[in-house]
C-alpha cells in the first residue's frame, strides 16, 4: 500500500476533550477514513480500496464483498441493507436490497408440509439473491472505482485464503446437514470420509465456482466499457449477467434441483430500491433507521418514549432504569411483531402513527413502574394518523387465538411461573424451557447474528450496513459458489400473528437486519448497527443512550452491558410456535450486575439469567467535527476489527 495503515484495534471517544475510559480494546482514530467490519481480513480489503482512491461506498461494497466471500455468518446469496449519507446532498438515504419470496410461497404451500413458520434451512427458505445487486447499485450510483477494483479483495480471497478458526469450525459442527445438498458438501467438506470433514484453522480455502461467478461479472462490466458504456452503466451490465443471464439460469438451476421454487422471473423481476429512510429527533439529534420492512422503526419507537424520562438521573443499569428499558423496548417489540412489514404490500403499515410523539405519551401510560407487564398488547396507532384501525376485532382476539393456535389451555400460561426464591421461568405448558438443550437453542436463535459494515471518509461520505444471508450450514445454488438466503424464516403465515407479513410471491419479509445514523445539527455524528438477530434494536438503542446520556466514549458504549429482553416472538428459529413463543419476564444481564439489583428485578417479576455476552458485535464510528477527525468503536463480543487513517 501506498500509506501505512493504523493497524490498531479499536477503542474511541465522543466527544474531543474526553476522560479517558477503561475499556479491552485499544483506540482506533483517523484523520481520512475508517473502516470497519467483522473479519480483520475484510476490514484490510475496505482499507486497500480507500488507499486505491475509493470512498466510503467503495470501501464499504468492498467489506461487504470479502466478508461474503468469508462466510461470515453470510454469503452472497443474502441481503444488503444499508445508509448512506451523502455529503453533496446532504441528505441520508435508505437502499433496500433484501430479496423477495419466490414463485408459489404461500401459506398454503407451506402448512400443507406441517409448518407454523417457512423453514430455518435449505432452498425453501431462501429469498431470492439481493446482496450482489445492492453492492452493484450502491457502487453505480455513489461510488468511484470499477467493479472490478471493489471485487479484487474478495476475488483473491476466492481463489484461496487461510480460514480461520470460527468459520472452520461452524463448517465441522453443520457438515451432517451441509451433506444433505451436493452443492454445498463439494465447497465445505474438502476432507469428507476423515474424522475432520471441515476444513481446519490456517488452512487454504479455495471457492473455485464464486471465484468464476464474480470474473463473470467483472467481465461483463469490462465488455460494456469496451463496448463505450459509461461506468455506471457497465457495472450495472455485471449486474444484468446475475440476474438475468447465466449466473441467474445456474442458481434457479441449482435452487430447483434441490427443492426450491425460485424462477427465471423472480430475479428478473427482483430490483434494489433507494428509500427515503425513517427518523426521529431525540434530544437535538435525527436519528436515522430503514422503513418497517426492517425493525428499525423499534428504536425511533423506544426513543420517543424514553425521551420523557429522565435516563441520566436514574442511573446506568440501576433497576429502576433497567425496568424502564425493558418495558419500553418490550412496547415497541408488541407493535413490530403486528404491524411491521412490506411497505410495497398491503395493507400498509400504520408507521406515520407509530412514529407519533403523542402516541409514544399514550404507550408510556401502560408502564407500571413496579411490575413487569408479562403480556404487552399492539397499540393503536391508527387514530394518531387520523384514521380507524381495521385490525381491532383481531386485536381484541388475539391473545386467545394465539392460545388456542399454539395448544394452550390457559391464557395464564403466557405468564411465567416463579419458584419459592423468585425470578425463576418455569416452563411455558408447551416445554419450551425444560432442558437446558431448549434454553440454549432459544437463545442462539435470539442472538443469531451476521456481521455489519461501517465507512466513512473525509469527504463526508457516511456508510451504514447489516447485511445477512446465507449463514453456514448454507445451501448453495448449483455451481455457482453462491450461499441462499434463509430469511424465508421471518415470514409468518397467518395474519393473528402479523397481518402485515404473511407470505406472498414478490413479497420482502420483515427482517431484523437494522443499521443505524445520527446527525446533529445537520452533520454526521454517529453511524452503528449490530448482529443479533432480534437483540439488534434492543442492543443499539442502550448503545446510543450510553453515548448520548451517559457520555460514554464510543469505545466504552459498545463494549457497556446491555440488557435483552425475550418478551417478544423470534424472527428466526424453528418452524412451529413454540420456536417462537414470546419469553415471559426473561432478562439476561451482565455477570457483573449486583446482587442487589438483581434481587429487585426478580421483585418486580423478572426471571433473571447472567451473561459475560449481552449483545452481538457493536460497531460504531463517531464523527468528530470540532477537530476534524474519526473515531471508530467495536465491542469486544466477536471477531469484528477496524483499520483508520
Amino acid at each position: 500500500m501506498k500509506r501505512q495503515l493504523s493497524l490498531v484495534i479499536l477503542c474511541a471517544s465522543l466527544a474531543g476533550a474526553v476522560i479517558a475510559q477503561p475499556t479491552q480494546k485499544p483506540p482506533l482514530h483517523g484523520k481520512h477514513w475508517m473502516a470497519i467490519t467483522g473479519k480483520p481480513l475484510a476490514a484490510t480489503a475496505g482499507a486497500m480500496i480507500f488507499d486505491r482512491g475509493g470512498n466510503a461506498v467503495d470501501a464499504a461494497c468492498a467489506m461487504l464483498a470479502a466478508t461474503c466471500t468469508m462466510w461470515d455468518v453470510l454469503s452472497w446469496g443474502g441481503e444488503t441493507q444499508a445508509l448512506i449519507h451523502n455529503p453533496k446532498t446532504g441528505r441520508v438515504i435508505a437502499i433496500n436490497a433484501l430479496g423477495i419470496a419466490p414463485t408459489g410461497a404461500t401459506p398454503e404451500f407451506f402448512k400443507e408440509k406441517g409448518y407454523n413458520f417457512p423453514p430455518e434451512y435449505g432452498p425453501l427458505a431462501a429469498v431470492t439473491p439481493g446482496t450482489p445487486g445492492g453492492i452493484c447499485y450502491m457502487l453505480a450510483e455513489y461510488g468511484k472505482l470499477s467493479l472490478k477494483e471493489v471485487l479484487a479483495p474478495a476475488m483473491e480471497m476466492a481463489a484461496g485464503y487461510p480460514i480461520d478458526a470460527q468459520t472452520a469450525n461452524s463448517i465441522e459442527r453443520g457438515k451432517e446437514r451441509i451433506k444433505q445438498w451436493p452443492y454445498s458438501k463439494a465447497v465445505f467438506l474438502p476432507h469428507l470420509g476423515e474424522e475432520r470433514e471441515a476444513p481446519e484453522a490456517g488452512e487454504i480455502f479455495v471457492q473455485e465456482d464464486l471465484l468464476a461467478t464474480l470474473q463473470k461479472m467483472v467481465d461483463a462490466e469490462q465488455t460494456a466499457l469496451k463496448a463505450g458504456k459509461t461506468r455506471k452503466q457497465a457495472i450495472m451490465a455485471a449486474y444484468d449477467r446475475f440476474y438475468t443471464g447465466d449466473i441467474a439460469a445456474e442458481i434457479v438451476r441449482g435452487n430447483r434441483e434441490q427443492g426450491g421454487l425460485f424462477t427465471m422471473e423472480d430475479l428478473a423481476n427482483w430490483k434494489p430500491i433507494q428509500e427515503e429512510p425513517l427518523k426521529t429527533n431525540y434530544k437535538g439529534i435525527d436519528v436515522y433507521k430503514l422503513r418497517e420492512w426492517t425493525q428499525g422503526p423499534v428504536l425511533l419507537q423506544a426513543l420517543n418514549m424514553l425521551e420523557n424520562f429522565d435516563l441520566k438521573k436514574m442511573g446506568y443499569n440501576s433497576p429502576e432504569y433497567i425496568h424502564t428499558i425493558y418495558q419500553t423496548m418490550n412496547l415497541a417489540f408488541a407493535d413490530r411483531d403486528f404491524y411491521y412489514g412490506d411497505p410495497y404490500f398491503n395493507p400498509q403499515s400504520p408507521i406515520k402513527g407509530l412514529l407519533s410523539k403523542a402516541y409514544a405519551k399514550e404507550r408510556i401510560k401502560l408502564i407500571n413502574p413496579q411490575q413487569n407487564e408479562p403480556r404487552p398488547q399492539p397499540g393503536d396507532p391508527y387514530p394518531f394518523e387520523g384514521k380507524s384501525n381495521p385490525f381491532k376485532t383481531l386485536l381484541s382476539q388475539r391473545d386467545r387465538l394465539l392460545a388456542d393456535t399454539a395448544g394452550l389451555q390457559e391464557l395464564d400460561n403466557f405468564v411465567p411461573k416463579h419458584d419459592a426464591a423468585g425470578g425463576q421461568l418455569g416452563t411455558l405448558e408447551f416445554d419450551l424451557a425444560t432442558s437446558e438443550t431448549a434454553e440454549s437453542l432459544y437463545n442462539d436463535r435470539l442472538l443469531r447474528g451476521t456481521t455489519t459494515v461501517e465507512a466513512a471518509d473525509a469527504e463526508g461520505w457516511v456508510v451504514s450496513i447489516t447485511p445477512s444471508g446465507g449463514w453456514l450450514p448454507a445451501c448453495i445454488a448449483g455451481r455457482t459458489g453462491i450461499g441462499m438466503s434463509q430469511r424465508m424464516q421471518s415470514f409468518v403465515l397467518d395474519s393473528l400473528i402479523n397481518p402485515f407479513n404473511v407470505v406472498a410471491p414478490g413479497k420482502r419479509p420483515r427482517v431484523t437486519l437494522t443499521p443505524s445514523l445520527a446527525m446533529k445539527a445537520g452533520k454526521p455524528y454517529l453511524s452503528f448497527a449490530v448482529q443479533g438477530g432480534d437483540t439488534q434494536d434492543q442492543n443499539l438503542l442502550q448503545f446510543f443512550l450510553n453515548a448520548v446520556e451517559f457520555d460514554m466514549t464510543v469505545q466504552r458504549a459498545t463494549e457497556a452491558a446491555n440488557i435483552n429482553s425475550n418478551q417478544l416472538w423470534l424472527s428466526l428459529g424453528g418452524t412451529q410456535f413454540k420456536d417462537r413463543m414470546p419469553r415471559p419476564g426473561s432478562i439476561l444481564l451482565g455477570h457483573d450486575t449486583s446482587q442487589d439489583v438483581v434481587e429487585q428485578l426478580k421483585a418486580m417479576g423478572y426471571a433473571v439469567k447472567l451473561g459475560n455476552r449481552t449483545s452481538g458485535p457493536i460497531n460504531a464510528i463517531f464523527i468528530d467535527h470540532e477537530h476534524g477527525s474519526l473515531w471508530g468503536g467495536s465491542s469486544n463480543n466477536g471477531e469484528d476489527y477496524g483499520i483508520g487513517w
